[in-house]
């Protein structure tokens, strides 16, 4: 589909880049097109060729005269590249209704955004569809308006042309399949074909018996006081579920102005009580980031111990507001654990250790929520 004003110029580019494909035995140098799978697909897709040009004109293009190189013509199962022109694909409508899988293509021009989804929904399905322009907000425009009709859409500028890798190359990660007439779902490609040919279960039952199943701790379920501190045991001697239970802390106004300075945050809703109307807090808040960093004071055990380092963060929220004169704790828990192998002989022998970081507050609300990632020593270390 090419806007209207460019047809003319689109066909010579294409005819031109086409008259350069040598076809025959893709294994000699140069020849890029070789035949078809079978001499059955030729004798299909010449049929619906034939049907195609009922309605709409070859422009580039022979059945029969087309020179094949380096190998007997009749012995293969070779096929000339045809371009078709459709000047009226609102009228004439075949081009929406047969599918030649060969190397056929069809000019359509449209005049408007609007117009080209329309053309793209009259094939009432598709795997995917390439829309090439530098105008994101008509790319934006094509994909929501489009979406519902395809799997994929590929957009295409001058920033991803190069590396793109097709039209008809969709990554593992992306979802490959499309509605209607491109199947009704999704095919068997990437994660999900993987997923497919493995044996899934779900388990049900009480948290404590997942989190035991699964040596992952799954909410509600209990949790042991840790002795000792988690943060004096190596790797193999934790244990799932397994919680400190620290001390409390009461938030003050000095608190927040203290960690206000040192961080340089000074967003007006921690420092600024007189700025609050028309917004959801009572009174000045203390920063989502000073109850972490708060919450680390009070579950960390700072003495050198079989913890290494702490190398991330992940899930965290800030799921109520905390205000001086509120008092806050932790519960820190073995969320679970990741065994890692040695990566040289003289690596430290170590595993991942995921802890659940719940800070509450004096009404045991949680006020924060996060996930803490760790490196623990173990203790066998050959």
């Amino acid at each position: 589909m090419v806007p209207e004003h460019l047809m003319e110029d689109v066909q010579i580019a294409l005819g031109q880049r086409l008259a350069k494909t040598t076809i025959g035995d893709p294994q000699q140098e140069g020849i890029r097109m070789g035949s078809l799978a079978t001499k059955i697909q030729v004798d299909r897709v010449r049929e619906s060729v034939e049907k195609l040009a009922a309605e709409q004109e070859i422009v580039y293009g022979d059945l029969d005269n087309f020179e094949v190189a380096g190998v007997d013509k009749k012995a293969g199962a070779f096929f000339s590249p045809i371009l078709f022109r459709n000047n009226n694909p609102f009228k004439n409508t075949s081009v929406h209704n047969i599918e030649a899988f060969g190397p056929v293509s069809s000019l359509m021009p449209y005049k408007t955004i609007e117009e080209a989804v329309e053309l793209t929904a009259m094939g009432k399905g598709s795997l995917v569809t390439s829309i090439v322009t530098a105008d994101d907000k008509l790319a934006t425009d094509f994909v929501v308006n489009a979406a519902h009709t395809n799997g994929r859409i590929l957009v295409l500028n001058e920033k991803c042309a190069r590396e793109s890798t097709g039209h008809g190359s969709p990554m593992p990660m992306l979802t490959h399949g499309g509605p209607g007439r491109a199947g009704g779902g999704e095919e068997m490609g990437g994660k999900r074909g993987v997923l497919h040919y493995l044996q899934r279960t779900a388990i049900q039952g009480h948290p404590d018996t997942i989190t035991k199943i699964t040596q992952q701790y799954q909410p509600g379920a209990s949790r042991p006081e840790a002795n000792p501190h988690v943060f004096r045991q190596h790797f193999e001697e934790l244990n799932v579920g397994d919680t400190v239970y620290t001390h409390k802390h009461t938030v003050t106004d000095a608190d927040i102005a203290s960690f206000a300075q040192v961080s340089g945050d000074n967003f007006y809703a921690h420092v600024d009580a007189t700025s609050l109307e028309g917004t959801i807090f009572e009174g000045k808040v203390a920063h989502g980031y000073y109850i972490l960093s708060k919450a680390a004071g009070m579950f960390v055990d700072p003495k050198k111990g079989p913890v290494l380092l702490n190398y991330g963060i992940d899930n965290c929220r800030f799921t109520k507001p905390v205000y001086p004169g509120m008092t806050i704790g932790v519960k820190f828990t073995v969320k679970e654990k990741i065994d890692q192998e040695k990566r040289s002989e003289d690596d430290i022998a170590k595993g991942i250790v995921k802890f659940n970081v719940d800070v509450y507050d004096e009404e045991n609300e949680t006020v924060a929520l996060a996930t803490i990632l760790t490196m623990v020593k173990k203790l066998e270390q050959n």
